[in-house]
């Protein structure tokens, strides 16, 4: 079975815990999440069946949407409602504030990742680390934030929407955001509800997964292997041609159908009979020409 589910995780659940449970309902081996959601964290999650898994590095890169809430006026050692707090300061803020405040955080900024995080430094996680009660120098990187949308504030508890790039820790810009109001805040709830072309509407529950037959999964819940990669350009390669395709030797012009536009360091799909088989990168040398990437017949 290749291919890719899209699992709504429930919270209290690790992404490899997920893994284990969808390894073990398919009998698969060959099974991948693609990038890891907060063990308090639900939503979607795409998870990488046989071929799939070798796409999985390119599904890392696709925008992210969550629905999160915050509770202004104290942080905790995780940055959420389930660490321990560190300090406490009183509320003082008004809502036009607020909003100006996830305004400053709108675009490309600098984030410092937490220590409570998958993140290895010196071959440890942090949050191994951070359990030994220590807390090391983390280089800021950036991130790009496309969108914030506050849905409501109640006192001290705000409601928000935010599409954001790959690495972008909620529970920091929640941090962050409460810090800049001078009171602190913490994330409360988090949901991711999309994850590229995947989104809360075709996800499925492990429950679900589990209590289906194996035919009715591969035919209602997995998806085509390029079903996410539709942000690259699709190319197809003469049936002639595809034995190099296969080989994964070098795609030229004259291997192409029709008169296809190409664009230098962009990734494409190759496609041969209407059959989906590899993954390349644009190059120049003297002409432009495909250099393969990833076979997947």
């Amino acid at each position: 079975m290749d291919g890719i589910i899209n699992i709504l995780k429930p919270p209290r659940m690790t992404s490899h815990d997920v893994v284990y449970v969808v390894r073990k309902t398919l009998n698969m081996k060959k099974v991948g999440h693609t990038g890891t959601l907060d063990p308090m964290a639900a939503g979607v999650l795409p998870i990488c069946l046989g071929k799939a898994t070798r796409i999985s590095q390119y599904l890392m890169d696709d925008m992210k949407k969550y629905r999160c809430e915050m509770i202004l006026g104290h942080n905790t050692d995780t940055l959420d409602r389930w660490g321990t707090i560190i300090n406490s300061r009183p509320v003082n803020v008004k809502e036009d504030e607020i909003h100006k405040a996830f305004q400053r955080f709108n675009g490309e900024i600098l984030q410092i990742p937490p220590m409570y995080s998958a993140l290895k430094q010196n071959g440890k996680r942090l949050y191994e680390l951070a359990r030994e009660g220590k807390t090391v120098e983390r280089e800021a990187r950036k991130i790009f934030i496309e969108k914030i949308d506050i849905l409501k504030i109640e006192k001290a508890t705000i409601l928000f929407d935010v599409e954001c790039s790959k690495g972008t820790y909620v529970r920091t810009l929640c941090e962050d955001v409460g810090n800049y109001l001078g009171c602190g805040g913490v994330m409360s709830f988090l949901l991711r509800t999309a994850s590229g072309r995947f989104n809360l509407s075709n996800a499925v529950t492990l429950e679900t997964l589990q209590g289906t037959d194996i035919e009715k999964i591969r035919k209602e819940y997995v998806f085509d292997v390029d079903y996410p990669l539709i942000q690259m350009t699709r190319i197809d390669v003469t049936t002639s041609s595809l034995k190099y395709l296969l080989n994964g030797n070098h795609i030229y012009r004259k291997n192409l159908v029709g008169n296809v536009q190409l664009v230098k360091d962009t990734m494409v799909r190759l496609y041969a009979d209407d059959r989906f088989i590899a993954l390349g990168k644009v190059k120049y040398d003297g002409d432009l020409y495909i250099d393969i990437d990833r076979v997947f017949n």
